[in-house]
């Protein structure tokens, strides 16, 4: 398929799925939730191991809000149907593959959900990981659940309240991050070696059988979607949003 946000190429058994929304910066919007969701559903049969990447810059810096400033906001469309981006996430955590994010650049807010939905996290040294949301009166509804399920209920309270970027050192000692170095393409290679030797049927029972241990992320979601839902519709968050994306105005500088 050709695809607009993204761009996708297989090694055997091993899909690499990047994100490619360069003018952008990797941002968030619908059509890329659709795509990748696209392509995690045929990797579901076809794939052993899905790497999800950005670029050197960016990995993901979350909702575009560009996309948000121009669209009406109802329950419906507020944070960019916050259902699907969930169910994104959860098929990164959940799927019968080893999902793998190899992160470079800045990965905030939804980027974050989409390291923290991961099995294994490669990250660069010069990568940076931040969760913006609460300066703008949001919070990260959505991502919460995975990244207390990969770091623990008070580094994920903590990386959430600080809203700081933090370094790849810094995500290892958080557990945001499995392995950390400056050559992350070596350190990708050297994953995947040993990834590339499990046969996916038990990759599929082990993922199926870790799921059924916990199932909290599933019994997560409504929660999650109605706190994005309510973040995203507050006329006061909209508008620091909206003096943003028009001004450049950063929150704290009204």
């Amino acid at each position: 398929m050709n695809y607009e946000t993204i761009q996708v190429t297989w090694r055997d058994t091993v899909c690499h799925l990047q994100l490619h929304r360069p003018m952008d910066r990797n941002t968030i919007n619908d059509r890329l939730i659709a795509e990748c969701t696209n392509v995690l559903t045929h990797c579901e049969e076809a794939a052993s191991v899905v790497v999800v990447e950005g670029h050197p810059d960016y990995f993901c810096f979350g909702a575009d809000f560009n996309d948000l400033n121009t669209r009406d906001i109802d329950e419906t469309t507020a944070g960019q149907h916050p259902d699907s981006l969930y169910d994104l996430f959860l098929k990164l955590a959940t799927g019968p593959y080893v999902s793998v994010a190899h992160v470079r650049g800045k990965a905030n807010a939804g980027g974050v959900g989409l390291v923290a939905a991961s099995d294994v996290v490669v990250a660069d040294s010069d990568a940076h990981f931040s969760l913006s949301e609460l300066l703008f009166g949001l919070y990260p509804a959505c991502v919460l659940p995975f990244l207390i399920r990969r770091c623990g209920f008070q580094n994920a309270h903590y990386m959430t309240l600080i809203t700081r970027p933090f370094t790849a050192d810094e995500a290892v000692r958080l557990h945001l991050a499995d392995v950390a170095g400056s050559d992350s393409q070596a350190l990708l290679r050297k994953q995947l070696t040993r990834l590339k030797c499990l046969p996916k049927p038990g990759i599929a029972r082990y993922k199926r059988y870790m799921n059924q241990l916990n199932e909290s992320l599933t019994m997560a979601k409504p929660l999650a979607v109605a706190g994005n839902v309510e973040a995203f519709t507050d006329e006061g968050n909209l508008t620091r949003i909206r003096r943003y994306v028009e001004e450049g105005t950063l929150p704290w500088q009204q």
